[in-house]
């Protein structure tokens, strides 16, 4: 049966991920849109599929020039009924505009990387734990610095992480802290849905601050939302018992970055990792970049050999659905 279906998605990504997508649907048309030149008439296409090619050239704050004519060209497509983006989170207001049309519904490709961006927190934690940074300015110097000399590092075992947001990356995060044998509580904005995988207790946004005083680590994985914006200020920070890490692979909105400097300059808190910050790339004078106890790592917590495949195996199973009448995975709620 003739489905009808034509695709806007990138030169790159139509010769990726062509075979694949009609695999699902033989007679899929896509529209290859070219990163420079005459845009093609986006004519009678009713799905765009944006991929990571067309953004790395920028940031949130600097679109690159590729997602930019994307996204004009998907805003201007008169028969547009559904876009798909590869990023987890719909918050960027770049994303938000290709599907802002009356009864444009928008996915996620929420999952695709949660292994690498969970893996990517993990060894941050554990670097950070383990004294890496201390011993890599050491080596920096070509000095013998024995850790046995100075501030025994802590033992992880039987430390307790708090996880702000339960989706596909708290899980797996949670996951391998456990493995590690921490103890994780799951904050998720409906702890009556029942305990994550991955925790060993669960709790809502509201119980956030009694939790607090506990926490060896204050992971965040969520959203960005107005719950979410700004959570982590210096109220919140002081609730931490001294010695506390911080680990932030959501947003870097989710934070109050002057409180964040303060608390680690004072030694308040042992150190962070931090993949996203309020602006980016980060300013080359940020004090971010020169603290000892903080690892920068530039918004990458999610690269991995095969995430482009995994992101077209989200859109191809939304295409089936689609194409099948049937609800999709990873729909942003308008």
């Amino acid at each position: 049966m003739a489905t009808g279906v034509t695709i806007l998605l990138s030169a790159t990504a139509a010769a990726r991920h062509g075979d694949a997508i009609r695999a699902v649907v033989p007679d899929a048309r896509l529209i290859p849109v070219p990163a420079e030149g005459d845009l093609p008439d986006p004519g009678d296409a009713s799905v765009a599929f944006s991929t990571r090619d067309l953004i790395e050239r920028g940031t949130r704050d600097r679109p690159a020039p590729e997602i930019q004519r994307f996204a004009g060209l998907v805003r201007s497509a008169p028969a547009m009924r559904w876009v798909h983006i590869h990023a987890a989170g719909a918050d960027s207001r770049m994303f938000r505009s290709m599907a802002e049309k009356p009864g444009v519904a928008l996915t996620t490709s929420a999952g695709a990387s949660a292994h690498a961006v969970a893996q990517s927190a993990l060894a941050g934690m554990m670097a950070l734990t383990r004294l890496f940074p201390r011993i890599g300015e050491a080596q920096r110097r070509h000095a013998w610095e024995p850790l046995y000399l100075r501030q025994l590092p802590r033992d992880i075992r039987r430390q307790h992480a708090v996880v702000v947001g339960t989706g596909p990356i708290g899980q797996e995060f949670g996951h391998y802290a456990r493995g590690m044998r921490m103890r994780v509580t799951g904050i998720r904005r409906d702890p009556g849905a029942g305990v994550p995988e991955g925790c060993d207790a669960v709790a809502g946004f509201q119980d956030l601050d009694a939790l607090l005083p506990s926490a060896d680590w204050l992971v965040l994985a969520c959203p960005l939302t107005d719950q979410t914006r700004d959570m982590v200020n210096a109220r919140t920070l002081a609730l931490l018992p001294r010695g506390a890490g911080f680990v932030n692979v959501a947003r870097g909105q989710c934070v109050v970055e002057a409180d964040l400097l303060a608390a680690l300059e004072s030694g308040h808190l042992c150190g962070a990792f931090l993949d996203v910050f309020q602006h980016e790339p980060l300013a080359p004078d940020s004090p971010f970049w020169e603290m000892p106890n903080v690892i920068v790592c530039p918004h990458s917590a999610a690269a991995v050999e095969g995430l482009p495949e995994a992101v077209a195996e989200i859109f191809c199973d939304n295409l089936r659905r689609w194409i099948a009448g049937e609800t999709l995975r990873n729909l942003v709620a308008k």
